[in-house]
């Protein structure tokens, strides 16, 4: 059930619109996250920077001995300051913290005359364990936590007019991931919206149409009237749907067709067969009579054999659900000689019962004729109903196992005309079926004798005995 879901066109949109949501609001935190840092870095930076001018004009207006308490003054958690003879700073950093010097310089009305170093570099920090964590743990959690536990440290060094230098040392730590609630709310909101509107569109545009499409496809291919179906929802449903509509019409007309070319055939034979039959019994020779008799008497038989055959292949008889066992066995019953019912699990399906009464009985018949008799049983197999026909015959050589179905093929060694039938019987069965939307296949046994497997598909609402049907099982 899970897995039919899945496959359905509703469920992977949902699924779509969902991954890329997300995606969508992965990547928004990851951007919002990375300008919160860069916001964050620019003000501590301008910060010490502010602080760092200022304590250069304390220092530069102040008397010597009071150098020291205002550097002392100035120190703060963030904002280290030292005064030294020599800069920290070796080696300025001119790509990335121009900016920095450009604001101390502002700061101090200074047009170059002094020297300002700046350097800015990545300083890693130590992930302290987590309580209970084994080490190997440990160096997993630090191993993924290392990109995320660096900080930027700038060093500042400011030549000052006495010759000495003031060193500042600060450090930029990356702020924590947050995702407030109204983020949450705002993708939920979004998430839903959208999903209301898609469920709408694919629901009432797309997947309606399309569902009826299937169905009258599926009863089409089962040889059911279909009326044609009215063309909604988007413009290529629409044009799928007139497609459809046109296919069935061509369809119908052809077989319609062929059928009644076919019928016409059988039917207007009776009448010069009749006349050659009235001429045949002027005959005074007793033999010659006796043959012309005969073969008239076999073209009159496959004329009718024709007929029925017609009416296979044209017959709309209308569905109706059974339930199977009864079925069969009903059918074991009328037969002259009845046929060997093994069962099967207990299923209520949806065929045409007359046609599919000649199908099976046809495919029985030949068991019991040329097989010794015939048994039967059947079984679901995923999504089919496969009724199997065994004999105890001599079997059918293999590259015959597909002819026999055609229309008067018969296998002359041992199913002549002398023995019954026209080579229609199996052509008929295999119409049928086929009419259905399944197939007939025959196999040799190992053990001898044969075996004929009927398929036919099931719908997808079967349902077994111990549930409660809606419309029955469809075939």
């Amino acid at each position: 059930m899970t897995r039919r879901w899945l496959g359905s066109l509703r469920a992977q949109l949902v699924i779509l619109i969902l991954a890329a949501l997300v995606i969508a609001q992965t990547v928004s935190l990851w951007l919002f996250a990375d300008e919160r840092s860069l916001a964050i870095r620019a003000a501590v930076g301008f910060e010490a920077a502010g602080r760092a001018a200022n304590v250069v004009r304390l220092l530069e207006e102040a008397p010597p001995k009071l150098e020291a308490a205002i550097v002392r003054a100035a120190n703060s958690p963030l904002v280290r300051f030292d005064l030294a003879p020599d800069p920290s700073v070796t080696v300025p950093d001119h790509n990335h913290a121009d900016y920095i010097e450009k604001r101390v310089r502002a700061l101090l009305g200074d047009n170059l005359s002094r020297d300002i170093r700046v350097n800015l570099r990545k300083v890693a920090i130590p992930v302290r364990p987590m309580p209970g964590m084994s080490p190997q743990m440990t160096a997993m959690h630090s191993e993924m936590m290392r990109d995320r536990m660096q900080a930027v440290e700038m060093t500042l060094s400011i030549a000052l007019a006495g010759g000495q230098w003031l060193n500042v040392a600060t450090r930029f730590e990356r702020p924590p991931l947050q995702w407030p609630l109204v983020s949450f709310l705002t993708f939920g909101l979004t998430a839903a919206l959208i999903l209301v509107a898609v469920f709408w569109f694919v629901m009432t545009r797309v997947t309606g149409p399309l569902r009826h499409l299937s169905r009258a496809a599926e009863r089409l291919g089962r040889g059911d009237a279909v009326e044609m179906l009215p063309a909604s929802g988007p413009d290529e449903v629409r044009n799928l749907t007139r497609a459809f509509n046109r296919m069935q019409e061509r369809l119908t007309r052809f077989v319609a067709d062929r059928t009644r070319i076919l019928a016409a055939v059988g039917h207007d034979l009776r009448s010069p067969l009749t006349a050659m039959r009235v001429d045949a019994e002027l005959v005074e020779d007793d033999e010659t009579r006796e043959s012309l008799i005969a073969s008239i008497d076999e073209m009159q038989m496959m004329a009718e054999a024709t007929l029925n055959f017609a009416e296979g292949l044209a017959g709309r008889e209308p569905s109706e659900t059974v339930d199977l066992d009864d079925w069969l066995r009903a059918l074991a019953d009328d037969m002259a000689t009845p046929f060997t019912l093994n069962g099967g699990p207990p299923l209520r399906v949806r065929l045409r019962p007359l046609a599919m009464r000649r199908a099976i009985r046809n495919v029985a018949e030949n068991a019991i004729r040329y097989g010794g008799g015939a048994t039967l049983g059947w079984r679901r197999a995923g999504d089919d109903l496969v009724i199997e026909v065994t004999d105890d015959g001599p079997g059918i050589p293999e590259e015959e196992l597909e002819e026999v179905f055609a229309p008067f093929y018969r296998v002359e060694t041992s199913r002549s005309l002398e023995t019954g039938g026209h080579g229609l019987g199996l052509a008929i069965a295999r119409a049928i079926v086929r009419g259905h939307g399944g197939d007939i296949r025959l196999e040799n046994r190992s053990e001898g004798g044969l075996l004929a497997v009927i398929t036919i598909p099931l719908a997808q609402e079967m349902t077994t005995e111990d549930e409660t049907p809606a419309e029955g099982t469809r075939i």
